[in-house]
């Protein structure tokens, strides 16, 4: 048997992989290596894990329905999806709208038919995101709040994602388990992201834009707290008692928000160097705060987050020099 990961090139994708096959799954990797960042962080992520006789990697594009049918077909022993692969980023959303209907809605209504045709689906694991949280002013955010104001078009489409998933596993009785990440950091992370984009402009003397003048808090999530949640979740599919739809939604956040100021001051610590400052308004489709309500996520399959931005920051940034050759 074998889990297909989708977005296997990616962040969070690469991670997971790499847990999945160190405790010894076969893994098939499904990645387009989109330009929508460097594409060469993608291919290091993608040839790390070409190392293992176990992983297998299949250059497509989850929407193009044609390659995910030959794909089913070629890989029959598929019996776990842990489908990450989406078109992220809630400031881009406003640039390319068009992307995230691609991958977002088409590229997740294509996974979930694949996942609806194979011989046996155990459970299918799919990425959302704290942004279905929208302008919800409660903190934490909990799975029991309202998600039907969502302030950036990337959040509706993954709050669309929770729905059409729910509507599948409810006429399919197909396994099925949402988790919205809180801001993922860590090793190997996406440039795109507030480590990366800090640290790069910290050690090139560029400065760096504070939105909302600083005044911001997130739930920063460190990368193998992350995959953890992820392999906790895959291993305990919901049951199906004929009448609800095996279908459940969680957070996979750190329980812990922090000031994006102490952030920046870890980074600067860190690497020995002050940041350069610039402050700015905040931006359209973004939120002051993002907090994680994780009871039911620590019930349901004893999911723990270890590791604070303390430690976490100077993972990423020991990594960033290396990559970097520093």
């Amino acid at each position: 048997m074998s889990v297909l990961v989708t977005g296997a090139a990616g962040f969070i994708g690469s991670h997971v992989s790499h847990a999945l096959l160190a405790r010894g799954e076969r893994v098939i990797g499904l990645d387009n290596l989109n330009d929508y960042y460097d594409v060469s962080l993608k291919e290091a992520r993608r040839d790390n894990l070409l190392r293992h006789n176990a992983f297998s990697f299949e250059h497509s594009d989850m929407a193009d329905r044609t390659a995910m049918e030959a794909l089913a077909s070629k890989h029959p022993e598929v019996t776990r999806v842990v489908h990450l692969a989406a078109q992220a980023g809630v400031r881009y959303s406003l640039e390319n709208p068009f992307a995230y209907l691609h991958s977002n809605l088409l590229g997740h209504l294509v996974v979930l038919e694949f996942c609806r045709h194979l011989d046996r689906l155990d459970h299918l694991v799919y990425a959302s995101s704290s942004s279905v949280y929208g302008g919800n002013k409660k903190v934490p955010f909990s799975t029991a709040d309202r998600t039907d104001n969502p302030i950036s078009l990337y959040a509706a489409t993954k709050k669309s994602d929770e729905h059409i998933s729910h509507c599948y596993s409810h006429l399919y009785r197909m396994p099925s388990t949402g988790l919205r990440f809180f801001t993922v950091y860590g090793p190997w992370g996406r440039p795109d992201m507030a480590a990366y984009i800090f640290t790069k402009a910290i050690y090139e003397g560029r400065p760096i834009r504070l939105f909302n003048n600083g005044d911001m808090m997130r739930d920063f999530t460190y990368i193998d707290d992350i995959v953890n949640g992820v392999i906790g979740c895959l291993d305990k599919p919901p049951a199906d008692d004929g009448e609800t739809a095996p279908h459940r939604v969680y957070n996979i956040g750190n329980n812990r928000s922090e000031q994006l100021t102490r952030f920046v001051e870890i980074i600067e610590q860190t690497i020995g160097k002050k940041a350069q400052i610039e402050h700015a308004p905040m931006q359209p489709g973004d939120v002051k705060e993002t907090s994680a309500d994780i009871s039911d996520t620590q019930r349901d399959f004893g999911f723990t987050p270890r590791t604070p931005i303390d430690v976490g920051l100077p993972k990423f940034i020991e990594w960033y020099r290396d990559y970097h050759g520093m």
